[in-house]
């Protein structure tokens, strides 16, 4: 039953994380978005790792940079890296206490912002400014709520029946 969750969960979870990348902010919030696309995808690498790997990351990254506009493969690059350092650890990940799970996604989201920045500078674009290293730090709060959401939902607690 959790098979058939899971097959409308994972696509209609990635679609929901990619209208919110989409979502306009005021400019004084913008530098604060969280990364939800890497927030999303690191729940199912985690919890779904039969559903959700690098190829997945992959065409998901590429559909995220033509949705937003950005340099075609960089989101790429920057999911498969996290995805491979997810499914690396995945095992260990899984029996950490949420908070200390929340830590180590904040840790990837760092760098994440740090390939970013390393493409950029390869690239010649311009660096991200200062307040843009803030999101990781946002994203790691927002964690432990997305989490234990995407598994209620996932595992169908809740329901009445």
């Amino acid at each position: 039953m959790s098979r058939v969750r899971v097959g409308w969960l994972l696509p209609l979870s990635l679609l929901v994380a990619l209208l919110l990348g989409l979502l306009p902010l005021p400019d004084m919030l913008q530098p604060l978005r969280p990364y939800w696309l890497a927030l999303v995808l690191a729940y199912w690498v985690i919890e779904a790792p039969d559903h959700v790997g690098l190829g997945f990351a992959v065409v998901l990254g590429l559909i995220a940079d033509l949705m937003f506009g950005m340099l075609l493969g960089e989101q790429a690059l920057r999911l498969l890296i996290m995805a491979f350092i997810l499914q690396r650890f995945r095992a260990r990940l899984r029996f950490f206490p949420l908070s200390q799970q929340a830590l180590a996604i904040g840790g990837l989201l760092l760098n994440d912002r740090i390939v970013a920045a390393a493409v950029h500078l390869v690239l010649g674009e311009p660096t991200l400014p200062w307040k843009y290293w803030w999101a990781p730090l946002l994203g790691m709060a927002l964690w432990p709520p997305l989490f234990l959401l995407l598994d209620a939902l996932r595992m169908g607690r809740g329901r009445r029946g």
